[in-house]
């Protein structure tokens, strides 16, 4: 049995997956399977999946009809033979050493986590280095909870926010099993997931060194205008409040429901003045403002008053509070014609 598995589910990856997968089959630490979960992918994709199966022993090739990316990372979880748990998309790629840096950092501190930095990249190459989500160092459950749960749960305003990228850590298959954790939905599964697992890890071993490459691509699914956004949000809002519930959370956050919302406003806000957006103008200044007085998101403008934002995110915010949705329009016209 390998002591890693990691996870890649695989959508449209043809032009990426070559550079993904070679860069987890020459990691210094080499008892690993890889998984690769085709999505029903259009393009040449599952036919490569098959070809990097053929050329590698470690490699096993699963297909299946579309379902989405939470349904192929549950596939891979389980297929998944490994001791550990990593998971990477199809268009990002390892440093050389991850997989052995996070493993040696798990089996000296007795972990049954481990995390890293990473290296945002744009398509021209140009790389800057994001910090981990803890400094470096060995965290037990409470440091755990204090340091990710909690900020994970209801800090979601200020200037640095934890976000949900479940490729930067190394995770026990065995507490995933027991406690039946699976991704659910295609938005923001990734921190549902994490803030669950965290849930239930009792020590976590960081490092601080950048081993991840997270290419920001303007495909992606992240980069694009989603429709009916509110009501994936809302989706995303119920599960959440499920886990809340579950693990007792909002005593730690009291407005957790408020923070989340209102990060979640900006978002819709952006996703609306979208330039991939066919609606016009004024239907968009319509929606924006129709989105303000929905009461979830009118109590969060009500209630929170969030300190250290982007100068951007203030500028936002303070017009949606005033109520000058034209102004907020002629500023993200100016904007998308820059």
């Amino acid at each position: 049995m390998p002591t890693i598995s990691v996870i890649v589910p695989v959508y449209k990856a043809e032009a990426f997956l070559r550079k993904c997968t070679d860069s987890i089959l020459h990691q210094t630490f080499t008892d690993l399977e890889l998984i690769l979960v085709e999505d029903g992918s259009p393009d040449g994709s599952g036919a490569l999946c098959d070809a990097i199966a053929a050329e590698d022993s470690r490699v096993r090739a699963f297909h299946q009809a579309n379902d989405g990316v939470s349904s192929a990372r549950n596939r891979g979880l389980r297929e998944a033979r490994g001791t550990y748990i990593a998971f990477a998309d199809s268009d990002d790629w390892m440093e050389p050493t991850m997989l052995e840096t996070l493993y040696q950092s798990l089996v000296s501190a007795g972990a049954d986590s481990a995390g890293c930095a990473h290296l945002g990249v744009t398509p021209d190459g140009h790389s800057w280095a994001e910090t981990a989500v803890l400094p470096a160092g060995v965290y037990d459950r409470t440091a755990i909870l204090e340091g990710i749960v909690y900020p994970l749960t209801g800090d979601r305003t200020g200037a640095r926010v934890v976000n949900g990228f479940i490729w930067r850590y190394l995770y026990s298959a065995s507490v995933i099993r027991e406690a039946g954790i699976t991704f659910d939905g295609a938005y923001l599964e990734d921190e549902l997931f994490l803030l669950e697992y965290f849930c239930h890890a009792k020590r976590l071993a960081m490092t601080d060194k950048p081993l991840y490459n997270y290419l920001q691509n303007p495909s992606s699914v992240t980069h694009k205008y989603m429709k009916d956004y509110l009501d994936t949000f809302f989706r995303f809002l119920n599960k959440k409040e499920a886990l809340v519930e579950r693990y007792d959370l909002a005593a730690h956050r009291p407005h957790w429901r408020e923070e989340s919302c209102f990060a979640g406003l900006l978002i819709a806000i952006g996703n609306e003045y979208a330039t991939g957006n066919p609606a016009s103008w004024r239907e968009r200044q319509a929606r924006v403002k129709a989105m303000a007085k929905q009461p979830d998101m009118a109590r969060a403008l009500l209630v929170l008053h969030p300190r250290n934002q982007s100068r951007n995110k203030q500028i936002v915010t303070e017009l949606v509070r005033g109520g000058h949705f034209g102004l907020l329009t002629a500023l993200y016209r100016l904007k998308n014609r820059g």
